[in-house]
């Protein structure tokens, strides 16, 4: 796929909001596979729930127009960034929307700013994907039994998002 047309997102739209629950509700099924746990909240939620949440949506469109995938975040006080939620629809798995997200939002949306965010410890592709942008990885917490995750923050000196960056390795 071409590099996703990328565009925010109203979830107070009922076609895009159905659309944006799909693409989640698939990409955690898989996700819980992967990580071997189903109680991931946003599995879970329901469409009014999803919507009530006080996030910034933007989307990734293939060329198209189909809905490829989605990232959500939040401000948080000390004026960072939360990423709450990234997704792409399996359809468009391995098809660079997960990195053209990312791209798009750390260079145009919160430049310069710190920014963190959390998946699942055994979500190896996920895990690669922040560590390719620059994420450091922190400590791994376990908010629920069975369940494993990682931290990660990319701090406001982090290398500009590029494509084929690659953590070193030793």
């Amino acid at each position: 796929m071409p590099s996703p047309q990328i565009r925010p997102l109203d979830l107070a739209d009922d076609a895009t909001a159905r659309a944006v629950h799909r693409i989640a509700r698939e990409a955690y099924a898989v996700e819980a596979d992967l990580i071997g746990f189903d109680g991931i909240p946003a599995l879970h939620e329901s469409l009014a729930q999803m919507r009530a949440q006080p996030l910034h949506w933007v989307g990734a469109f293939s060329r198209e127009g189909e809905p490829a995938g989605f990232l959500a975040w939040e401000e948080v006080p000390d004026g960072g960034i939360g990423i709450d939620r990234l997704c792409v629809a399996p359809a468009f798995f391995r098809r660079g929307v997960a990195s053209g997200l990312l791209r798009h939002a750390l260079a145009e949306l919160f430049p310069g700013r710190p920014v963190e965010v959390a998946t699942g410890a055994a979500n190896a592709p996920a895990v690669r994907l922040y560590e390719s942008f620059g994420f450091v990885r922190g400590a791994d917490f376990s908010p629920a039994p069975g369940l494993t995750m990682a931290s990660f923050s990319r701090p406001t000196a982090a290398r500009p998002p590029g494509r084929g960056t690659r953590p070193a390795t030793s």
